[in-house]
């Protein structure tokens, strides 16, 4: 068994003493996220072809000066300001969740999650202090439960960019600013307080609080680090893959074929495909885990085979989730899949062969039609079903809203349901993400859930009862039945309302935001 890495930062603020008089501050790119947002937001731009030859040319100059040090951080973002001149805000708040969605989420490093949450259950006041913007910044804050961020800003003036930046920049000496504006806010103590960074750039805020935490150091922050006893920690599960990595990756999703041929010679001299395909199916769990280097921690494992047939669902986090799920059931299992997979080469057949069922989600009737045959499969066959309710993968470990499908199938063929739920397979591949990389998943299997009596008419409420179970499980709020339902009358209001013509409407007045600071309601 491969030992847990320690991760000092986090153990520390376990044992910590609780109470909102102490920040936790934490530096964006690099320190929360591996790598830089500026540059994902300027890869975007690249390939959605809205920088013109003068903006590149311009951009990769004031890139070039401020590395050489002809010019400092005030008049790099004074550059980037530049060309923003004239754009609407709102464009940018909306570029800035894109953004988010395809690049910046998967980027967050699990560890600092991790320590994060801890600071938050410890009661302490957690904050982002970053030389970034807003629009890269607050669409993460949100997933991580922060409600204050202190950034830099550029002017705007009737919800329109004017082209210049607001004074002072929250970089160096503005840092400091930043934090005694939130000390003075909320009470807090700077000398009992974290601040968490990469960069030695941050270093009048890292000599400002009581407890500098350096995280992903650069060299020179890893010097000062070393030299005034800081304890430093660095993480390796996102950022650039090494070829280890990408070997690790390409051997475990090719071994499903190589798993699926091990088993045609058991096919071929037993005409048994269940035999084969149940072979196939552990072959392929064991292996893959092992190339990748993911080892399960598996909670009450015995309801995995206390109920079968059933119905497993589970929460899909990562496409590292397949090889889980079929190390853990192992045999007599079929699925459902999107019907795109079905059109990939070779894959979308394995899978076929193997019992996955494929629907289109964009059409109820059709998805309930096609599985169909599932029920005849778990009532004749005896197989267990396994399905996702989210739909597909969520962007971050928060679990998504549930469709019912696998509800109804279970009502349908008259089985319990076996909610598996997975703590960590972010740690191992989050969405959009190619790279699998090693670590210890954690899985809660709870008992089966008797559909017996249910009732279509009662079916919302059990899919809520269902769904806390996962919530309650991965420590995040339950929905209530007044959420419960304002979520089902949501659709039938927008129905209903139906106008004639949409409103063009002029953007609100904006008065000049103030510096650094953006609070969530």
């Amino acid at each position: 068994m491969r030992v847990p890495r320690p991760q000092p930062h986090l153990e520390e603020v376990l044992a910590s003493e609780p109470g909102s008089h102490i920040a936790a501050l934490f530096d964006f790119d690099g320190t929360i996220i591996a790598g830089y947002s500026a540059t994902a937001m300027l890869r975007e731009k690249l390939q959605r072809r809205e920088m013109s030859v003068e903006e590149i040319a311009e951009t990769a100059n004031v890139i070039a000066q401020h590395s050489l040090g002809a010019i400092g951080f005030s008049g790099l973002m004074s550059g980037a300001a530049k060309f923003m001149k004239g754009v609407e805000e709102e464009s940018f708040v909306q570029f800035g969740e894109e953004l988010y969605k395809k690049h910046i989420a998967r980027k967050i490093y699990p560890e600092t999650r991790a320590i994060i949450e801890a600071h938050q259950a410890k009661g302490h006041r957690v904050a982002i202090i970053s030389s970034a913007t807003i629009y890269q910044i607050e669409p993460t804050a949100r997933d991580l439960g922060i409600s204050d961020i202190k950034c830099s800003a550029y002017e705007i003036e009737d919800g329109v960019f004017t082209g210049d930046i607001i004074r002072p920049l929250c970089f160096g000496e503005g840092k400091v600013i930043a934090a005694e504006e939130l000390a003075a806010e909320y009470g807090l103590d700077l000398d009992q307080s974290y601040f968490y960074s990469d960069s030695d750039d941050d270093i009048e805020l890292l000599e400002r609080v009581g407890k500098p935490r350096p995280l992903n150091p650069n060299m020179k922050l890893k010097a000062i680090a070393d030299e005034r006893n800081w304890p430093v920690q660095r993480f390796a599960s996102r950022g650039t893959p090494s070829w280890v990595d990408y070997t690790r990756t390409i051997y475990a999703t090719g071994s499903l074929i190589g798993a699926f041929a091990a088993g045609l010679p058991i096919w071929a001299l037993t005409r048994s495909q269940r035999e084969a395909v149940n072979f196939s199916m552990g072959l392929f769990g064991d292996f893959a885990t092992a190339i990748t280097g993911v080892e399960l921690e598996v909670e009450d494992e015995r309801h995995l085979w206390s109920s079968r047939p059933c119905i497993f669902i589970f929460n899909h986090q990562s496409k590292a989730d397949v090889m889980i799920l079929a190390k853990l059931i192992r045999r007599d299992m079929g699925g459902v899949g999107k019907k795109e997979i079905k059109d990939i080469p070779i894959l979308g057949k394995l899978m076929e062969w193997g019992g996955t069922v494929f629907v289109d989600r964009a059409d109820g009737k059709s998805a309930i039609k096609a599985m169909e045959p599932l029920v005849e499969a778990i009532q004749k066959e005896g197989k267990s079903i396994c399905i996702a309710p989210e739909g597909t993968r969520s962007l971050t470990p928060k679990l998504e809203p549930f469709k019912k499908g696998a509800f109804h199938l279970a009502m349908q063929a008259g089985v319990p349901i076996v909610p598996i739920v997975i703590h960590n397979a972010t740690d191992v591949a989050p969405k959009n993400e190619f790279v699998m990389r090693p670590a210890t998943v954690r899985v809660t299997v709870l008992p089966p859930v008797d559909t017996s009596d249910w009732q279509v008419k009662t079916l919302n409420a059990h899919v809520r009862d269902v769904r806390n179970m996962f919530l309650r499980t991965l420590g995040q709020p339950e929905e209530t039945v007044a959420e419960s339902v304002a979520k089902e009358a949501a659709p039938a209001a927008k129905l209903e309302k139906a106008p004639k013509k949409a409103a063009t409407k002029k953007p609100a007045a904006k008065k000049k935001p103030t510096p650094r600071k953006v609070k969530k309601a």
